[in-house]
């Protein structure tokens, strides 16, 4: 690829395309133009999603009325409670919830929602953004049916600012009235094969979704252009093992599409050597990593090939939050490249990840790089990655996918 045809792609897919969308389904139309451009015959591979619209959401605080926006999924209906800040999650501060609605620090994970059921919470409160940043932006976030299991409360996203002026000013009693319709809706995994001289395969992955207040260049369509630069490599040269390229649907959801693919394609799941994710590579600043899901030889493999290559690389065994994960749950050894930057010169799931944070020559040295490493697994006799998943990575495993709950 070039750094014209890299900048333009950016440029082209530079707006919002939430799991399940309209956009998103235009995303995924327009990745498979890009393919078909460049020889590759792609298709779409439907799965359902939990889809919901907002009708009508508000938050009074004391009787006055506070800009949120309501958690899709949550239901409908209204409550009025004593407002409570939850700072810390000890079995005191949480024993104070009951019957009241609760402002928590961060994301609604799976067992702060427990938690909260556990003990009476009849609302909460969520909220995001920098109290240093000049906007007043607030995420669309949804109560995750995985999370709700069907038990519903009713909650709204606020920005910090506002939550920092509630607490300051000593807020008592909020109330939350929304309105939404829930449904049944689609995303879609974009896939194409370069057939090898054996069935065996090495699945290569990137998300291609966004979250309600980004243009998702850095994350991820970063790794996407990265996809169609290791695909236009091996599109004219013979490799042994056949290549998979997926481009998934409703990662920001909580890796939906990598779960729907590793579903639908579950009786191949034998023939799957290796995953290799692509998640935010190519920005500006930033170190590039390696986050391996798999045994501890494939560290130092990739961590010498860096070094033979001259390109600097830290390599660690881990669970990363990405796509690379449902596939090492199902027993297919993974791992996640990325160029993480420092937070204060990139963000992501805000307005702030655009184009102008990304560098094509860097997303070209990435993309050599990573395609280095596909051609030593793609050309390779047998893959001389270990099959089995560490016991290690499988306790994380369980942990990240809210089996198992960390020790606090």
């Amino acid at each position: 690829m070039t750094k014209e045809q890299i900048i333009k792609l950016f440029e082209d897919t530079a707006y919002v395309r939430t799991g399940g969308s309209e956009a998103e389904r235009k995303c995924a139309e327009q990745l498979c133009r890009v393919a078909a451009t460049m020889g590759f015959e792609a298709s779409l591979e439907p799965f359902e999603v939990d889809v919901a619209t907002i009708k009508s959401a508000h938050l009074y605080v004391d009787g006055q009325e506070i800009s949120c926006k309501g958690y899709l999924l949550c239901g409908s209906g209204e409550v009025e409670a004593p407002l409570y800040y939850l700072p810390s999650t000890d079995p005191y501060s949480l024993s104070q919830c009951k019957g009241k609605i609760v402002m928590i620090d961060g994301y609604l994970g799976y067992w702060m929602y427990k938690d909260l059921l556990a003990n009476g919470a009849v609302g909460f409160i969520t909220y995001d953004g920098n109290a240093n940043y000049a906007d007043e932006d607030m995420d669309q976030r949804e109560l995750r049916p995985y999370v709700s299991e069907g038990n519903k409360i009713l909650g709204v996203n606020i920005n910090a600012k506002t939550a920092i002026a509630l607490i300051r000013d000593g807020a008592s009693t909020a109330r939350i009235v929304i309105e939404q319709e829930e449904s049944k809706g689609m995303s879609h995994n974009v896939v194409f094969t370069l057939p090898g001289e054996i069935e065996d395969s090495i699945v290569l992955t990137a998300h291609y979704d966004s979250t309600s207040l980004s243009q998702g260049s850095y994350d991820n369509m970063s790794g996407c252009v990265g996809l169609f630069g290791i695909a236009e490599h091996f599109k004219d040269v013979t490799h042994r093992y056949t290549l998979r390229f997926v481009f998934c649907g409703s990662e920001e959801r909580g890796l939906l599409g990598s779960k729907a693919y590793v579903i639908a394609h579950e009786d191949e799941l034998a023939s799957f050597a290796l995953n290799i994710n692509l998640d935010m590579i190519g920005c500006i600043m930033g170190k590039f990593i390696a986050c391996c899901s798999a045994e501890e030889a494939l560290v130092q493999y990739i961590t010498y090939l860096g070094s033979e290559r001259g390109f600097g690389i830290s390599a660690r065994q881990d669970v990363y939050s990405s796509d690379s994960t449902p596939f090492a749950d199902k027993g297919v050894p993974s791992l996640s490249f990325a160029r993480l930057a420092p937070p204060n010169t990139a963000t992501i799931h805000n307005r702030y990840d655009t184009p102008a944070v990304m560098k094509a020559e860097h997303m070209l040295a990435d993309i050599e790089f990573i395609t280095a490493f596909t051609d030593r697994m793609a050309n390779a006799v047998r893959c001389p990655v270990g099959r089995d998943i560490p016991e290690k990575v499988k306790e994380k495993l369980d942990t990240y996918l809210c089996r198992k709950r960390a020790p606090k």
